[in-house]
C-alpha cells in the first residue's frame, strides 16, 4: 500500500518542470524560455534536490518548439552534474513534433507519454490516439527510455494497464497523476481514489496545477509517492506572490519532504527506484507519419 511506503521512509523523487508550452514571461517574467536560462534554473534545482528535469523547448519568441529540445538538452548537460532529462512528447502537437522528444542525440533517459487526449482552455484540444501512444511506447522501449505515463483523468488508467499487459513498459511502471485546470478535479478525495486505483507495483508521481500544487504534492509525500513542481504548472509561490524561480518552488518542497521524515532521492537513487539501470541507446528511428 502506498501509505506503507511513507512509513517505510521510501525516498521521494522530485521532478522539476521549469517551463511548458503555454504561458510565458508575459505572466511571470521569471519563467525561463531560452536554453541557457532553462539550464541555469535546472542546475539550481538539482542543487536543492531535484533529480529529474521535465523539458520543453521554445523558440526565440518563447513559443513551443520541439526542434529546440536538442539545444535545451545540451545546455542542461553542460550546466548540471547528473540530473535525469525527461523530454516531453506531449501537448497538442502532431506526432512528428511529439516524437522529436525521443530522437535527440543522445536520447533522454526519460520521456513523458500522454495516456490520451485532453482539453485545455476554450480552444485547445490534444489529438492523441491509441496508435500513437503505442508507437511512442515501442520506440521508447527499444531505446531504453523510461516513460512517465501522464494520466489526465481516471479513465486513462485503463490505458496504463493496457500498456503494462501488452509488455510495452518496463517494471516498475511510472505514472504521473495530474490534477487541476481542465484535468482531474483537484481535491484530496480524488487524489486518494486515483492512488487506490493504480496498478500494483507501480510508482506514482503527483502534478497539480496552480494553487493545488503545494497541498496535493504534500499529500503525495504522505501517501508514499513522488512529486513534480515548477513553473510549468504553477507560477506563484503563495497567493498573490509570483514565484521568483523554479529553485524557490523545489526548495520549499524539499523542506516539506524532510519535515515529513522522508529522504530525497538522488538522480542515481531515482534511476534505481525506476528500474533505469542502463543509459538509453540509439536505434533506427521510425519515420512514420501521424496516423491519428
Amino acid at each position: 500500500m502506498p501509505y506503507d511506503d511513507y512509513h517505510r521512509q521510501k525516498k521521494v523523487i522530485i521532478t522539476v518542470a521549469t517551463t511548458g508550452a503555454i504561458h510565458g514571461k508575459d505572466v511571470n517574467p521569471n519563467l525561463p524560455e531560452q536554453p541557457e536560462e532553462i539550464a541555469q534554473q535546472v542546475a539550481a534545482c538539482e542543487e536543492v534536490g531535484a533529480s529529474i528535469a521535465h523539458v520543453h523547448g521554445r523558440n526565440e519568441h518563447g513559443e513551443n518548439d520541439a526542434s529546440r529540445l536538442q539545444e535545451v538538452n545540451d545546455a542542461i548537460r553542460d550546466a548540471c552534474d547528473d540530473i535525469i532529462i525527461q523530454n516531453t512528447t506531449g501537448g497538442q502537437a502532431k506526432y512528428d513534433s511529439r516524437i522529436a522528444g525521443i530522437r535527440t542525440d543522445p536520447p533522454p533517459e526519460m520521456a513523458s507519454l500522454d495516456m490520451g487526449p485532453f482539453k485545455r482552455d476554450k480552444h485547445i484540444i490534444t489529438n492523441h490516439t491509441r496508435n500513437n501512444i503505442e508507437r511512442l511506447a515501442v520506440e521508447m522501449q527499444a531505446k531504453g527510455i523510461k516513460p512517465e505515463m501522464e494520466v489526465f483523468n481516471s479513465g486513462q488508467l485503463a490505458e496504463v494497464r493496457r500498456l503494462i499487459d501488452e509488455g510495452l513498459v518496463e517494471e516498475p511502471p511510472y505514472i504521473n497523476l495530474i490534477f487541476g485546470g481542465s484535468f482531474t478535479p483537484a481535491n484530496p478525495r480524488n487524489l486518494q481514489t486515483m492512488v487506490d486505483n493504480i496498478p500494483d507495483g507501480a510508482e506514482f508521481n503527483v502534478l497539480a496545477v496552480g494553487p493545488h500544487q503545494l497541498p496535493l504534492t504534500t499529500m503525495a509525500v504522505l501517501l508514499g509517492g513522488h512529486v513534480r513542481v515548477g513553473m510549468e504548472d504553477n507560477l506563484y509561490y503563495r497567493r498573490g506572490e509570483k514565484a521568483q524561480s523554479n529553485q524557490q518552488l523545489v526548495a520549499r518542497t524539499a523542506e516539506i519532504i524532510e519535515r515529513l521524515d522522508r529522504d530525497i532521492a538522488t538522480p542515481d537513487e531515482a534511476r534505481e527506484m525506476l528500474g533505469m539501470a542502463q543509459k538509453p541507446v540509439e536505434t533506427a528511428a521510425d519515420g512514420g507519419q501521424d496516423a491519428n
